[in-house]
């Protein structure tokens, strides 16, 4: 049966997670619980401009750079004309936060796969000069769905996650907030 309009309204209506936000809940339910409550501190922070030049300057000759379907922004894409399927990328600066990195990319494929796309996912890190692979599957998708579920319980609780010291913390733009 082919889906309509209305089916795939229905699909993006129940995936109301951004990709930031399933990074974030590996690295810090409290930065996830603060960045849903619009206490984005983000902005003019050191780390992150770091990560925004890497994703200017890196792989410039993609055209398709930071390509936004509703919830997701993905960093890339490229068609693999070989196996015909598209490939989403995510360009990150080290991978000391490879499971955060995984589950991210791992969100934008099954949300592409709900919206009728099939795609594979590449995490690069050009400063480590390495790249890892992810297909979505019946197992991590299993894996999958209780993560999206309990973001979505953050998102509608009005209880603040309190803060845990993590050894990243003093490089997070939240570190003042969670800490002084």
């Amino acid at each position: 049966m082919k889906k309509t309009n209305i089916d795939f309204e229905k699909e993006l209506n129940k995936l109301n997670v951004r990709g930031i936000e399933i990074n974030y809940y590996f690295i810090c339910k409290t930065k996830l619980f603060l960045f849903m409550n619009n206490m984005g501190l983000e902005k003019n922070h050191e780390n992150v401009e770091l990560g925004k030049l890497l994703h200017e300057t890196s792989y410039r000759s993609n055209k398709d750079k930071e390509v936004i379907i509703n919830k997701i922004a993905i960093d890339f894409i490229k068609k693999n004309k070989k196996e015909d399927f598209i490939e989403i990328h995510e360009v990150k600066k080290s991978d000391k936060m490879e499971l955060a990195d995984y589950y991210q990319i791992l969100y934008y494929i099954y949300y592409l796969k709900k919206l009728g796309i099939e795609s594979k996912g590449v995490i690069n890190y050009p400063n480590q000069n390495k790249k890892k692979e992810i297909t979505l599957n019946d197992e991590n998708i299993k894996n999958l769905i209780p993560v999206i579920q309990e973001i979505e319980k953050i998102r509608n609780s009005n209880l603040i996650i309190p803060p845990k010291k993590k050894k990243y913390c003093k490089k997070c733009a939240y570190y003042e907030f969670c800490f002084s």
